[in-house]
């Protein structure tokens, strides 16, 4: 099927079947930001930094770019005043979990969000997902997984797989936007295997 036009910030540009609002901005060298997106695993949308408008027969709304599959006459607004407080929100909240992690901190800078407007709840994980999908979706390991629900949700290692699979593979580490990722397998294995200091 031929390419089909679709309008994003002011600019015309072409989209294929099946691409999302994502992947027809990246094609056209437009950046959204999203911190649950990789390339090699299903689209999520759990982070909603990607939120951009759309607006189509007559309609606008909200949505995630990176769930949101493009289409023809589409017009998609990457940022806008509502967008740009509605990203500050988001990365005010994921401050409050992740102070300190780098790629946060200049997306913060970026859209003025500060990190101490909510209280400090250090867990280090936005719950992104990356390292879970990645160790089912490319590895098939299943190694990582999200337990508990809600404001109880957490990510934890499986110690009887993570055991087996993780200390040769490794590679969800540097998919961690908090980069907290490889200090918690370190932490699991601890308790798993604790060492004598003797």
């Amino acid at each position: 099927m031929s390419d089909f036009p679709l309008q994003i910030d002011g600019r015309e540009v072409t989209a294929s079947a099946g691409m999302t609002v994502l992947e027809a901005a990246g094609r056209a060298g437009i950046a959204i930001p999203t911190l649950c997106h990789h390339e090699k695993l299903e689209p999520y949308g759990s982070c909603r930094l990607c939120t951009v408008e759309v607006e189509s027969r007559g309609w606008s709304k909200l949505v995630a770019a990176c769930v949101y599959p493009a289409e023809q006459g589409l017009v998609v607004r990457t940022r806008t005043e509502k967008i740009d407080r509605i990203r500050k929100l988001i990365l005010e909240l994921y401050l409050a979990h992740a102070p300190d992690a780098a790629g946060l901190r200049a997306l913060a800078e970026e859209y003025g969000a500060d990190r101490d407007r909510f209280e400090k709840e250090a867990s280090f994980c936005i719950h992104c997902g990356l390292c879970v999908r990645y160790c089912a979706e490319v590895k098939g390991a299943n190694a990582v997984g999200f337990i508990d629900r809600g404001t109880r949700k957490e990510i934890s290692f499986i110690p009887e797989i993570a055991a087996r699979e993780c200390w040769d593979c490794r590679e969800c580490f540097p998919l961690c936007p908090t980069e907290a990722l490889q200090g918690a397998y370190v932490f699991v294995e601890a308790l798993r295997f604790p060492r004598s200091t003797e």
